[in-house]
């Protein structure tokens, strides 16, 4: 165990899952790493980590910043003031707190902290979880000592001497469904001698996906195959409503599944949205995919994403506007195909970080300079 006297360490960011689950992973690993050692989160107020982090043990600072709304709106005049507000409080956070290191996670509030870190002289680590990076990330990106990243070629992005190619932090009850088929199976009460097909639309459910399972459930089932549907609350209600009677075909409807160990461990196919959590998960568990990137976010990160494994044959790609005429067909044209399922689980071992937590916190801890 690495042991320096009283070490101190600032983890910034946050907004999306994308950034919290991953931040809290960082400081799991150094924390078992480190001997007392001190982590203080820093976010932005009114986003999840102020949530998220506080039930997983930590202290977190919120930051009163926010980024400017796509949308004609006055909220965006109060952008620049809210920023000027953050970068004084990010100083004066530093100074009190005199961390050994600071890591960015991406999101708002990570901008602030790295710069006043980086001008104070403490090392810096930035994570990026993205195959393309963030707008955020790209700003830091002269000012952090080093950066950890997901995915191959990220040089295009960021300065080739600072780079780690360590993987994206994934959660440990994740990481330990492998083996866990037979408990999983049992779990949703599916049958062995059918295949299962895992459909994630992320936390708030994805419309576009949605109504495509609904189009071609009937296909689907005729074809002896079972799904577990996580569907997002907003779209529960319809969900139900398709399903109903088909749970002794083994169709099954969830507004959120706790359980995501067990369902990626019963399936033999995921259908995902591509954010850099659900890729990480599919990736570190080897599992054959259909990504449908959401069109609605910021640079198209998803479909980059996606592209990043449909470029070495590890999953297969659905534009989100073809995704209602073309999920059944393609479902069924893979989970079939023996020799095709063979050749993504081979290429996607290559995308396989399941140590990443490990190994930032591995990066971080080799900065500190006592």
């Amino acid at each position: 165990m690495f042991r320096p006297d009283n070490l101190k360490v600032i983890i910034a960011g946050g907004g999306t899952g994308g950034h919290v689950f991953p931040a809290i992973a960082i400081a799991n690993a150094i924390k078992a790493k480190v001997f007392g050692v001190q982590i203080l989160f820093v976010g932005a107020k009114g986003r999840m980590e102020m949530q998220k982090v506080p039930a997983a043990g930590y202290h977190i600072i919120g930051l009163n910043i926010s980024g400017l709304q796509r949308r004609l709106t006055w909220k965006n005049l109060l952008v620049p003031f809210k920023l000027i507000d953050s970068m004084v409080r990010s100083k004066n956070i530093v100074k009190r707190f005199r961390p050994d290191i600071v890591i960015g996670v991406g999101g708002y509030a990570s901008g602030p902290l790295v710069r006043a870190a980086a001008k104070q002289g403490i090392p810096t680590l930035i994570q990026e979880q993205n195959s393309y990076a963030g707008l955020t990330n790209k700003l830091l990106a002269k000012k952090a000592d080093k950066i950890c990243v997901a995915y191959e070629g990220m040089e295009r992005f960021f300065p080739k001497e600072k780079l780690f190619l360590t993987g994206n932090p994934v959660r440990n009850d994740i990481l330990q469904a492998t083996g866990k088929k037979e408990i999983g199976l049992n779990f949703f009460n599916l049958s062995k001698n059918k295949k299962v097909v895992l459909i994630v639309g992320g936390s708030l459910g994805a419309f576009s996906m949605n109504e495509a399972v609904k189009e071609n459930l009937q296909l689907l089932t005729e074809n002896n195959l079972q799904i577990i549907w996580q569907t997002g609350k907003l779209y529960y209600p319809q969900a139900q409503q398709a399903t109903k009677g088909m749970q002794d075909y083994g169709v099954s409807a969830h507004a959120f599944i706790d359980r995501m160990d067990l369902a990626y461990a019963a399936s033999d196919l995921v259908v995902s949205r591509a954010g850099a959590i659900s890729v990480s998960e599919i990736c570190a568990l080897k599992k054959p995919s259909i990504l449908v990137p959401s069109p609605n976010v910021a640079e198209d990160h998803q479909t980059k994403n996606a592209m990043a494994l449909v470029n070495i044959n590890a999953a297969v790609l659905i534009h989100d506007k073809d995704v209602k005429n073309s999920l059944g067909n393609v479902i069924l044209d893979l989970i079939f195909n023996e020799d095709k399922i063979f050749k993504i689980k081979e290429s996607i071992a290559r995308m396989s970080y399941r140590d990443a937590a490990n190994n930032i916190a591995g990066v971080a801890l080799s900065m500190v300079k006592k």
